[in-house]
């Protein structure tokens, strides 16, 4: 019996650690990231990114790469590693935050795949002249659908596939667009951003800079995404750290060079508004006219990005839902959200995905333009994300304390324990001031009614994720202690009224009237309705 199990392991297809590396690659970053802060900070991001590498990207994937080493029999990622350093309640918090700040990203990536098929049927960005916010919607949710019966009919194989490609084809789009700058340069075609000088390169620090931290943090994690997978490594504790190390470095040429590159082609000092939506493709069609190629670049560009998009979304889908249901205890969860499918997916917390998804996209709708959307959710990471990664660093800074009660790794982040819990609390401080900061709107100007909507829906949105994690112990204990029924009809009618009139207050202090009013309340309506049928059917009664 011993001797099959031993075959059995030997005929194994472990996943390499440079296909790890790929595969986190396409969460970590991509040009679009570039583009995001090139917008923010201008050509003084190039410096940003610089002390950003080394004060912050670094560590954090070295982090990450001590943290797998240390928990390499563990499949739940950063789930396992906060739960075994503070508890099943600590973990559990840990699961849900993370899980769900991933879905403002999401609703994104889908954004960003709509917007490369409307550049590859109609060759421009324009999405306004041929597509409603509502159709803009309907698609982005028809996406993320799609992408549930994907994960259900192909599973991970297609996922490494996909990734590889997809993350491989967007470095070398980003390899290709730096080495054509730098020719463009040599044979003297004219710079965009004048002056070209070293104060140029240096960011302005203010108000405005605090705002855009969270957005330059959140562009550069998610390595912890590749987690997961570690036990689908022949050598975990030992390739993981170099998965780590090699994203890092991929990081770094992306970001420094990719951003360098922008500022020859954009002016810095004045930049498109649409530049986060469509920045991308103009590069590409700026640098294919000025080598008289016309639009080829751009299409190639499209097509990479679509399939790009597309394995983070199958990626993103997964992973964050391994992470979240792969470690935590039961007891924690209503039961319909932990129940499997016959393949062994957690079906039901991937339509609860879609159904809060689905809530984001239509508090998206109030916006009144498709490009004020999408820098919304955009910026919305910005917040979200860095909460989820304090929860990284906690971990960390908790296995250096106790380093006693873990096993030894075969990486080590920092030989001193005391040196890296200081490291890790920096980390943890630097993270959560940004993402802060990030709550203040970084495209309206204060005192527009854009930027106190934005502004609104910031808090309500970061406040709502972060209620229904809290409910869903509460229904979970409801169900063990109330024959499976967390509440009452009568229970749920008050439930379903506060929650109605609490979101309905809390917008009509802004200043629309007339049929914008009416409209905005009935999206409003509709985000209820789909919140109180989520929080009814993870509370409804299960059988026993």
């Amino acid at each position: 019996m011993k001797d099959d199990g031993l075959e059995l392991a030997g005929n194994r297809n472990f996943i390499k650690w440079p296909v790890v590396a790929l595969m986190d690659f396409v969460t970590v970053i991509g040009f679009d990231d570039i583009i995001y802060n090139f917008q923010n900070q201008g050509l003084g991001v190039v410096t940003s990114w610089i002390v950003m590498l080394f004060i912050y990207v670094l560590p954090y994937s070295l982090m990450v790469g001590h943290l797998g080493s240390v928990f390499s029999q563990e499949g739940g990622g950063l789930t396992s590693w906060v739960r075994g350093t503070s508890g099943d309640k600590v973990g559990y918090f840990a699961a849900w935050f993370y899980w769900v700040v991933g879905l403002p990203y999401i609703v994104d990536v889908a954004n960003s795949v709509v917007v490369a098929f409307g550049w590859l049927i109609s060759g421009n960005g324009n999405l306004e002249a041929y597509m409603s916010k509502a159709m803009f919607g309907i698609l982005t949710t028809a996406i993320f659908i799609g992408f549930i019966f994907f994960e259900h009919l192909f599973k991970n194989k297609s996922l490494e596939i996909m990734s590889v490609i997809g993350g491989g084809a967007m470095f070398l789009m980003t390899v290709l667009f730096v080495v054509m700058t730098i020719t463009s340069l040599v044979k003297g075609f004219h710079i965009a951003t004048q002056p070209f000088t070293l104060k140029a390169f240096l960011p302005k620090i203010d108000g405005h800079f605090l705002t855009t931290l969270g957005l330059l943090i959140f562009a550069m994690n998610g390595s912890e995404l590749a987690a997961p997978y570690v036990t689908d490594m022949k050598n975990p504790r030992k390739d993981f750290p170099k998965a780590m190390i090699m994203i890092a470095i991929m990081t770094a040429f992306l970001t420094v060079f990719g951003s360098f590159s922008l500022g020859v082609f954009f002016n810095a000092h004045h930049l498109p508004n649409d530049l986060k939506m469509n920045g991308s493709y103009y590069a590409f069609l700026a640098l294919g006219r000025q080598f008289g190629w016309g639009k080829i670049l751009m299409y190639v560009f499209a097509v990479t990005q679509a399939i790009y998009m597309c394995a983070q979304l199958a990626i993103l889908l997964d992973a964050g839902t391994r992470v979240f249901l792969g470690d935590i205890s039961k007891k924690y969860m209503p039961k319909q959200l932990s129940k499997l499918n016959a393949d062994g997916l957690p079906i039901n917390g991937y339509w609860m995905t879609t159904a809060i998804c689905a809530i984001i996209m239509f508090l998206g709708g109030l916006l009144p333009q498709i490009n004020d959307i999408f820098n919304w959710l955009l910026n919305l990471n910005g917040i979200v994300s860095p909460f989820a990664t304090c929860f990284l660093f906690w971990a960390f800074m908790m296995v250096r304390r106790h380093s006693d009660r873990y096993p030894t790794p075969a990486y080590t982040y920092i030989k001193n324990d005391h040196l890296a819990f200081i490291v890790g609390a920096w980390m943890f401080f630097i993270t959560f001031f940004a993402a802060v900061a990030a709550f203040f709107p970084t495209d309206a100007k204060p005192g527009t009614a854009l930027y106190a909507d934005t502004l609104i829906m910031n808090v309500l949105v970061t406040l709502g994720l972060c209620a229904i994690g809290l409910v869903m112990p509460i229904i979970a204990r409801r169900q063990r202690n109330n024959n499976g029924a967390a509440y009452t009809i009568g229970q749920w009618l008050i439930i379903s009224l506060i929650i109605i009139i609490g979101i309905i207050l809390s917008y009509t202090i802004s200043r629309v009237t007339g049929i914008a009013l009416l409209l905005r309340l009935l999206y409003i309506l509709i985000v209820d309705a789909l919140l109180i049928s989520c929080l009814t059917f993870v509370g409804r009664k299960t059988r026993a």
